[in-house]
């Protein structure tokens, strides 16, 4: 009986660092300090650099213990990546929030930005990119996301630049970027696009750092393999759901 209660135990134990380990941030060194990344959930995320907590697209997951926001941002209007009871509850009274304007129609206190956009928001360069369906959508001559009325973003933080994709294809404006240090990239079906044609993506604008995110019951490996064979590309899997 004691032995089984010891076990349990060192299980229970054992769970217990596991997620305490799943939970920690990634840290990533900058001219200027640190910049701390925490996953939260499917996309959303947190980042923290010179003692600023940004939120990108706060809604699903826990939040509990977590931070009030300096800065969030959301990049389109549908609940996984627009929730105002969230925005209620990690803003304060000096937090900046960036949106697109379709966003601000329901998210009134934003600070709007449109694709091509960029301002300096609580000491960041906030820069908005396009993020849109090129072919799929819910019906036939409808797209889930019409091109101007969501944001990607870049970000540049201690001189590094920081892209998150926003629910997007493969489209020439993400090709296009440059000199982007750390990506976050989409890829979920029927809504996005699938591993390899982010993976297709990645190669063109050769970020150093790409996590997949947005990626429910989605092949990381086929995201992963696609991209064995490029130098100069790390792909950072984490936990996000």
């Amino acid at each position: 009986m004691r032995n089984s209660i010891l076990a349990i135990t060192f299980i229970q134990l054992l769970a217990s660092c596991v997620l305490a380990l799943a939970a920690e941030p990634d840290t990533i060194s900058t001219k200027e300090g640190s910049l701390k990344i925490t996953p939260i959930q499917h996309a959303s995320l947190m980042l923290e650099f010179k003692n600023k907590v940004i939120y990108i697209d706060p809604s699903q997951g826990d939040y509990s213990g977590l931070p009030k926001a300096d800065v969030i941002l959301i990049t389109d209007i549908h609940g996984d990546h627009m929730d105002s009871g969230k925005v209620k509850e990690l803003r304060k009274t000096s937090t900046a929030i960036v949106a697109p304007a379709a966003v601000a129609k329901t998210v009134t206190e934003a600070t709007v930005i449109n694709n091509g956009e960029s301002e300096t928001i609580a000491g960041i360069q906030v820069e908005a990119v396009p993020m849109y369906n090129l072919v799929r959508g819910p019906s036939q001559g409808t797209l889930f996301h019409d091109k101007g009325r969501g944001n990607g973003y870049v970000l540049t933080l201690g001189r590094k630049r920081i892209y998150i994709s926003g629910d997007t294809e493969c489209i020439p404006e993400m090709k296009a970027l440059k000199s982007i240090d750390v990506a976050f990239v989409c890829m979920n079906l029927p809504y996005t696009m699938t591993p390899q044609e982010a993976a297709e993506c990645v190669r063109a604008f050769k970020p150093k750092i790409v996590y997949p995110y947005h990626y429910r019951d989605s092949d990381l490996n086929a995201f992963t393999n696609a991209l064995k064979s490029e130098k100069g590309i790390e792909v950072r899997l984490r936990k996000w759901y």
